[in-house]
């Protein structure tokens, strides 16, 4: 018998940043470490990711971080853990494994699993089945216990048509199911569409339809590690004896190994290179980024992209998910594209790229395992309670379905839920911008929308150390608040404010340069906002020489 405790760093009522940890008996199993897109609302942040500071404190209790597929809203933020937590075990698949060394992870640090292979951890083990995604080698894991087992599903769809790689063992599921299942975590994002989501993630004759409609140059973008997508673009291109052309080194390290690996298939005699860039029936095939959603459409229509030049002739495909995130960005590239003269093709509400479980799906799922207790994961709270609502029309107890917030723990000791813990983890959003793995912060951001919507006005000025009098200033300066030349009147009437602040400020033994700061800021505050009802960030260098 033991005690667990299942709780979320992020994930639950959000979109992204999938990370969830098992602690049984103190002992800690992560899995999914991903990452967020960032909005237009979080200026300049590339991308979020979960707060790692329950597992900074907890890190000698951390048996290892396991990864179900390679797709950065699960394992997006892994290079960030490793920067706070150099020696966690990461356990991943093949095709995870080369997506994060890629991203310049060292391999050593990252353990290759196999499906079925079981992982021991003394009376605990962990055991990974594969499943059906648009990514290969993507796992569910079931996490065996005293108590029985606890089932994390990760992304799935159920298709039989999808093998080799991409193929799912509802055999070992269902099994699993008949050994018992303690608890069950099972994804959301998709439990409000009716029905299976297969096929109506099957694209390659939509595709197909595309190129046969469009007889120019195509721009196909998409994300690089959706390769059962990139596969149905290659199947369309057959027989067409168009040239596909592989843009940016990254795009072209993945699809090489995919290629070897068996996970994509197409002959060697469809790929062109950077001489086809321009011929008339030419297709690029163009990867966008985990930081910046559709940035590499935009520096092509901005004219700087160093081999590709959009042509009015061109066709733009969106080969790609569209997240809630960026949909204003994605309208503003699309209404570029289209002023430019190009046609654009997106993919139909009828359709799917992103292979998540439909309710029909969810409900296969649910029957196989027969949890005790679910627990519905991934995906903002309404999906969450629709999921929940799924399980309920199967007959298990309302009161065995568990919906929780990002922290909240569920405890079940002893195989029964602790209905009276109501402990919670403090978690956070961690902004990161650039290069930079320290949180950006919600100050910052509060800066950059206070410069953004109101401009910035700075106030300078030179006092002599020795004589105590101003030598130099009060000078002004704006940026994005007012047109200087047009206002005279106010710059005027700034310096003077700004003059009278300094002066009653000095005497002769002391200048407080403090107070000369902050009354320039309070006093400028209440004179800019009565004459312009606008509040620019002011700020005051005052100096001594």
């Amino acid at each position: 018998m033991c005690n667990i405790k299942i709780f979320s760093l992020g994930g639950l009522d959000e979109m992204g940043k999938n990370c969830y940890v098992v602690d049984i008996d103190n002992d800690l199993y992560v899995f999914d470490c991903g990452l967020k897109y960032a909005n237009e609302n979080l200026y300049g942040i590339d991308y979020i990711i979960p707060d790692f500071d329950y597992l900074i404190k907890k890190q000698n209790r951390i048996k290892g971080l396991f990864l179900t597929h390679g797709h950065y809203e699960n394992m997006g933020a892994t290079e960030d853990l490793l920067k706070d937590l150099p020696n966690i075990k990461v356990y991943a698949t093949k095709f995870t494994k080369f997506i994060l060394t890629n991203d310049g992870i060292d391999e050593k640090k990252i353990i290759e699993i196999k499906p079925h292979k079981k992982i021991n951890f003394g009376a605990v083990s962990i055991f990974p089945i594969n499943v059906n995604h648009s990514a290969p080698d993507a796992v569910m894991y079931v996490i065996n216990t005293k108590d029985g087992a606890i089932v994390y599903t990760g992304d799935f769809i159920i298709d039989p048509k999808m093998m080799d790689k991409y193929s799912m063992d509802l055999g070992k599921i269902a099994y699993i199911g008949k050994q018992g299942v303690l608890a069950l975590m099972c994804e959301s994002v998709f439990s409000e569409r009716i029905g299976h989501t297969s096929p109506a993630h099957r694209l390659t004759s939509f595709f197909k339809d595309a190129i046969k409609h469009h007889e120019n140059r195509m721009l196909f973008a998409l994300l690089p590690t959706h390769i059962y997508t990139i596969q149905e673009i290659f199947d369309a291109v057959a027989n067409t004896h168009r040239k596909v052309v592989i843009m940016g080194k990254n795009l072209q390290n993945i699809i090489s190994f995919s290629k070897k690996e068996g996970y994509l298939k197409f002959p060697d005699s469809v790929l062109g290179d950077l001489s086809n860039i321009d011929d008339k029936d030419a297709i690029l095939l163009i990867q966008d980024s985990k930081e910046n959603p559709y940035a590499s459409i935009s520096k092509i229509i901005n004219g700087y992209d160093k081999f590709i030049k959009l042509k009015k002739t061109d066709t733009v495909v969106f080969a790609e998910p569209k997240y809630d995130s960026s949909e204003k960005t994605l309208v503003k590239v699309q209404n570029d594209l289209a002023t430019n003269g190009c046609d654009i093709v997106s993919v139909p509400k009828e359709k799917s790229i992103l292979h998540h479980a439909s309710s029909e799906d969810l409900m296969i799922m649910i029957d196989l395992l027969k949890p005790k207790y679910y627990i519905p994961v991934k995906g903002e709270y309404r999906y969450m309670v629709n999921n929940a609502n799924i399980a309920s029309e199967l007959n298990i107890p309302k009161e065995n379905i568990i919906l929780k917030q990002n922290g909240d723990v569920i405890e079940i000791v002893d195989g029964k839920l602790n209905t009276e813990n109501f402990d919670h983890i403090k978690v956070n959003d961690i902004l990161i911008d650039g290069n930079s793995t320290e949180d950006v912060g919600e100050l910052v951001i509060k800066d950059r929308e206070m410069l953004s919507e109101n401009g910035i006005v700075l106030i300078s000025a030179t006092i002599s150390k020795k004589e105590k009098v101003l030598l130099v200033g009060p000078e002004v300066t704006t940026r994005g608040f007012i047109y200087v030349k047009d206002s005279g009147e106010m710059i005027s009437e700034i310096k003077k404010i700004s003059l009278n602040i300094i002066e009653r400020n000095i005497t002769d033994n002391y200048v407080d340069y403090n107070k000369i700061k902050n009354e320039i800021r309070e006093e400028l505050g209440k004179y800019l906002y009565h004459e312009t009802e606008c509040k620019p960030m002011i700020i005051a260098v005052v100096q001594e020489v």
